[in-house]
C-alpha cells in the first residue's frame, strides 16, 4: 500500500505507534520532518527514512507543500470489537 500525503507548515501527522506494519517514507516535495523514537530526520524531495515497526513516531512540515510517500505491506482487515 501506498499513500501520498501532504501538510501545510507545521501541520502533520501526530506522535503514534503503529505496531503492523514497517513503513517506509520517501519526501516528494517542500520540506518537514519525521521523528523515529525520538531522533528526527530531515525529509525533502528523495529523501527516504524508514520507520520500523512499533516505532513511535511523528511527521512535520516545515514548508507548505510538504509532500511525502509512504509506503508498506498490505495491513490485515480492520476488525471491531476484541
Amino acid at each position: 500500500n501506498a499513500n501520498l500525503v501532504r501538510f501545510e507548515a507545521e501541520r502533520g501527522v501526530g506522535e503514534h505507534i503503529n505496531d503492523e506494519v514497517d513503513v517506509l517514507i520517501v519526501g516528494v516535495s517542500g520540506s518537514g520532518f519525521v521523528g523515529v523514537d525520538g531522533e528526527e530526520h530531515p525529509v525533502s524531495n528523495g529523501d527516504m527514512v524508514f520507520v520500523p515497526r512499533g516505532a513511535r513516531r511523528y511527521t512535520r512540515a516545515k514548508s507548505d507543500d510538504f509532500a511525502y510517500l509512504s509506503a508498506h505491506r498490505r495491513r490485515g482487515p480492520l476488525r471491531i470489537g476484541g
